[in-house]
């Protein structure tokens, strides 16, 4: 993978910081994408950072010129991390229209923007590597995830069209679902109750750490993983196996 551009979406914090410390200390090179051009600056300089850029995912104007710029500063994306995505949680009778779009706008149109953008540059390589973080609640429906996990089920829909659209042209796209994990998003929404009935549910009784989930994504992104494609792999303890565990 050494030399290889590497781009992480929603990499100011959490599983997204995770992945690009993960792919750069696999060789790669990797610009950091994320909205909050704040949370960017603080971020340590390294090595492996080939730049940390400001960008909206919902506007496709912006997508576009931003991927195009990088290829031209950094050379052609070869591995595609679409890890941005929010939350919101609403009873489903009571749940806000505005709210809806804005978490469909960033998980689900966001992620088919920049994959779109980076698809024609590997196209054009003949190699690419597109891994979509997607959730167990894309799988699983839980209550007040009627936003979310719908837009999870849809990256997972999307990630299985793209491995059979894009296979030609030497590309892969796999998507993670992460269970339950220990970052910024998850400690401000989920209470007590919420994390005890995780916990009762995962068959290993514990939230996973980002770098858990970083493992895996490295390698969906690598290598040797060029005939795994359209997979959807659980990183949660067992939770989407799981039965009664008592």
């Amino acid at each position: 993978m050494t030399n290889r551009l590497a781009v992480v979406t929603g990499a100011g914090a959490g599983i997204g910081l995770a992945v690009a410390e993960r792919l750069g200390a696999a060789g790669l090179r990797v610009v950091l994408i994320d909205r909050d051009r704040d949370a960017l600056a603080r971020l340590a300089p390294a090595a492996w950072m080939a730049e940390r850029l400001a960008l909206d995912i919902t506007d496709a104007a912006a997508v576009a010129t931003s991927f195009d710029g990088v290829a031209e500063r950094h050379g052609p994306v070869g591995v595609l991390v679409n890890n941005a995505g929010i939350a919101a949680l609403h009873p489903f009778l009571d749940h806000p229209l505005d709210a809806w779009e804005r978490v469909m706008a960033v998980n689900v149109t966001g992620a088919f923007l920049c994959a779109q953008a980076a698809g024609r540059q590997m196209a054009r390589a003949g190699w690419g590597r597109i891994v979509n973080i997607a959730s167990v609640s894309g799988v699983r429906a839980s209550p007040g995830r009627a936003a979310y996990g719908t837009s999870k089920a849809a990256i997972i829909g999307l990630t299985r069209q793209m491995a059979v659209e894009l296979a030609g042209f030497g590309i892969t796209a796999n998507a993670v679902a992460p269970g339950a994990t220990e970052t910024d998003l998850v400690q401000r929404h989920h209470t007590t109750a919420t994390r005890e009935g995780f916990n009762a549910a995962t068959p290993d009784g514990r939230y996973a750490a980002p770098s858990e989930i970083a493992e895996a994504v490295a390698f969906l992104a690598s290598e040797v993983a060029g005939h795994v494609n359209g997979v959807v792999l659980p990183v949660d303890g067992g939770f989407l196996a799981a039965g009664i565990l008592q």
